[in-house]
């Protein structure tokens, strides 16, 4: 039997990634997203029901959840700097809008939802590596954000029975991502204008950074395991990398080993060190990482020059 996902999102970078893989698995599957930093033209092509639409309008997270299976609840502000720069705007999309997407799923008997949660910004700062354990303390609106989010999940879990999974993703990157604001894309199109690739603080920050095709690999994983809802699982790959060896690979594989680097003041709201453990995906979901720092970065710059720096 055909199931029907629904992804919130799904015109954005993971959800590009993502719906691809669906619907090779056999998948129905449907799209909301408002286009706010999403592209109709990234699902250009395939069977999908794109629906433009608000995770915070009720009457529309209604409508769409009709006769759905499961959804992938990707939709989300994810960057920590505007959170800081605009607090409101962060919690109304990250749990307002959350919680709407958990209440239309109740209001339709959803019976599974994947949230897309993050490691870094809901753990803040703290030792590494990080775990399901660790003690959230968020330091910026962003991760309190998540943190909340993950909190109505697991209470919707316990209260209506909808198998509720937060995964929380490590840094990801890969194709698609050409609008997003992450470190890799704002170094690769420096790299491209001849620009100084912009280093916040003294470069030893470190982040946990996965490619995409990993992290669809551990979403559709969590469709179909058999975990109890409420449950939190972190996708990651157990490998610390400072944002200054990030910013040498980058130089590396775009033949441009000595670019210029130029440091600023650390900002606020950004964690110091983080990477985490993957162990128990690995052991709820049979989830392994597969694709290596190096080898992901290739893949990225080769879509950039096709689709984002062709155009710049």
């Amino acid at each position: 039997m055909t199931e029907r996902v629904l992804v919130t999102g799904g015109c954005g970078f993971v959800g590009a990634n993502l719906v691809p893989r669906l619907l090779e698995a056999g998948h129905e599957v449907r799209v909301l997203d408002d286009f706010r930093t999403g592209r109709r033209e990234y699902l250009d092509g395939l069977e999908v029901d794109v629906i433009q639409g608000d995770i915070c309008d009720e009457q529309t997270v209604v409508k769409v959840m009709q006769d759905v299976d499961s959804v992938v609840h990707l939709a989300a502000a994810g960057s920590v700097i505007d959170s800081v720069a605009d607090p409101t705007a962060n919690f109304q999309t990250n749990a307002v809008g959350t919680f709407t997407v958990l209440n239309g799923a109740r209001q339709a008997s959803v019976e599974r939802m994947v949230f897309s949660s993050t490691g870094g910004a809901l753990i803040g700062n703290a030792t590494p590596p990080v775990n399901e354990r660790s003690l959230p303390k968020p330091i910026s609106p962003y991760g309190a954000s998540k943190l909340a989010a993950e909190a109505y999940c697991h209470a919707f879990a316990k209260s209506f029975d909808i198998r509720t999974i937060a995964l929380r993703f490590a840094n990801v990157y890969g194709p698609y991502s050409g609008h997003k604001k992450g470190a890799i894309s704002v170094f690769f199109k420096a790299l491209h204008t001849g620009q100084p690739i912009v280093i916040y603080g003294d470069g030893q920050a470190s982040r946990d950074f996965m490619y995409v095709a990993d992290i669809c690999n551990g979403i559709q994983r969590a469709l179909t395991a058999d975990v109890a809802g409420g449950t939190v699982i972190h996708l990651a790959t157990g490998v610390e990398t400072s944002v200054r060896e990030l910013a040498e690979a980058c130089r590396r594989v775009t033949g441009r080993p000595s670019h210029s680097i130029e440091y600023r003041p650390k900002r606020v709201g950004e964690v110091e060190r983080n990477f985490a453990t993957f162990d128990l995906a690995h052991e709820l979901l049979g989830f392994t990482p597969s694709v290596s720092l190096e080898a992901g970065l290739a893949e990225t710059w080769e879509w950039y020059q096709r689709h984002v720096l062709s155009t710049a």
